[in-house]
């Protein structure tokens, strides 16, 4: 009987508690506004007796309370909530309940009608072109997202133009703001030189963004192109073009560092003639990594070096760079040479030796014979060259085998000197 009792009392009394906390008031009519003209925080008011309460920001989509302020009993029907306390770009209401951190909640809540905390549109596809001494630059502003609350408490009302703040960045400093906000969808600097970080700094009451972003970007480039090739044929022009950007992370001043890229435009120069203008003869750009190598016909002893033109795409701005210049001597080609007819011959059958180079120059030729006794080449006869041309006839009245060769001598193009050019051995069989 006592164990019944107890058990009687005890739901008894749970049932008188659970009755007076769902009979508490509870509040009513939760507004919100802007507080001052500043909007820096969301002021939100509402109805009730004098009791304790629990403020709290529910997302529309989400479970947990992202904001809880408790208020003693004696506090006016009125809180101001930061508008920092509000997570950006989503669907938002303010939640008013009674009750306190010890005794917890009682009452229904009372919800204030959803607002959006839609950001600012971040400006995109920013793209920078030199003008003068400094650079113009262009960007889009994409459209703003669909408003799901239109006319909500707390949207702002009269125009709502965005205003983009355009900033610099150097090395060694935070991005600072170089003129004041524009609506306009362009900005040109003046007397301004890579390397820099361009960016559009756009804010509303709830948010900031940047966006709009240039990198303005120094180039330096090297270049290697073998000492020596063979006139007509191609040498290549190899490379790299290293590029310096400045860089910018959050709170701490911008710096430099090292970068490449591909597609970066190159033009390959040359001086035909000694102290005469540096002339194009090739193009081509870069790989990745900012490797490039470029095929140039070798058209005489000259020197070359290779220029990185300014370079411009969506975010990116690149410098002019001229690599040093780099000498590579031409040397004579041979494009032909042997026996008229073959190799082969009958013992006193004339013999006819030629050789064919480029350039197709005017000078003489030495034709030499190898020594077996001595081991050594010995000259046989000095044969005109005429236009890149050499012929020489003989018989040989003895049975053996016989190697010559042609020593072609320097030839000058360009008012330069080209290096001359020794032949491999051209065997011959002479039979009975």
């Amino acid at each position: 009987m006592r164990r019944s009792f107890a058990v009687a009392l005890v739901v008894a009394t749970g049932a008188s508690l659970l009755t007076a906390c769902t009979a508490d008031p509870s509040p009513s009519a939760v507004a919100v506004g802007w507080a001052g003209a500043g909007k820096s925080s969301v002021r939100v008011t509402w109805k009730d007796d004098n009791a304790p309460n629990r403020i709290t920001i529910e997302g529309v989509l989400s479970e947990g309370p992202s904001y809880v302020q408790y208020l003693p009993a004696g506090q006016a029907n009125s809180w101001d909530i930061p508008t920092s306390a509000f997570p950006p770009d989503g669907n938002y209401r303010v939640v008013v309940t009674n009750g306190t951190i010890k005794e917890g909640l009682t009452g229904k809540p009372a919800k204030s009608p959803v607002f959006d905390t839609d950001g600012p549109v971040r400006p995109n596809s920013a793209f920078a072109v030199a003008q003068g001494r400094g650079v113009l630059i262009r960007w889009a502003v994409p459209e703003p997202p669909q408003d799901f609350t239109p006319q909500d408490p707390l949207d702002v009302e009269g125009t709502k133009a965005q205003k983009y703040v355009p900033m610099i960045g150097w090395p060694g400093a935070q991005p600072a703001p170089i003129g004041p906000g524009t609506t306009s969808l362009r900005q040109v600097i003046n007397s301004i030189k890579p390397p820099f970080l361009f960016q559009l700094r756009t804010e509303n009451e709830w948010s900031s963004n940047v966006g709009g972003q240039v990198v303005g970007l120094t180039s330096s480039s090297t270049v290697f192109v073998p000492p020596l090739a063979q006139y007509s044929l191609p040498l290549r022009v190899r490379g790299r073009v290293v590029l310096q950007e400045t860089y910018c992370a959050a709170e701490t001043d911008c710096a430099l560092q090292q970068t490449t890229s591909a597609g970066i435009p190159l033009t390959v120069l040359t001086q035909v003639t000694p102290n005469a203008r540096w002339s194009p003869v090739a193009r081509g750009k870069t790989t990745a990594g900012g490797h490039y190598d470029i095929p140039v016909v070798t058209g005489g002893s000259r020197p070359y070096k290779v220029v990185a033109s300014p370079y411009a795409k969506p975010g990116v701005l690149t410098s002019e760079s001229t690599s040093p210049a780099v000498f590579t001597r031409a040397v004579v080609r041979l494009l032909a040479g042997g026996y008229i007819g073959g190799n082969n011959k009958k013992r006193g059958e004339m013999v006819t030796i030629f050789a064919r180079v480029a350039p197709a120059y005017t000078s003489a030729a030495t034709l030499q014979l190898w020594n077996r006794q001595t081991r050594k080449w010995v000259s046989v006869k000095r044969v005109a060259l005429r236009r890149g041309q050499a012929v020489f006839g003989f018989k040989i009245g003895a049975v053996g085998t016989y190697s010559y060769r042609w020593v072609l001598p320097a030839a000058a193009a360009g008012g330069r000197n080209m290096s001359g050019l020794t032949t491999p051995k051209l065997d011959l069989r002479i039979r009975p």
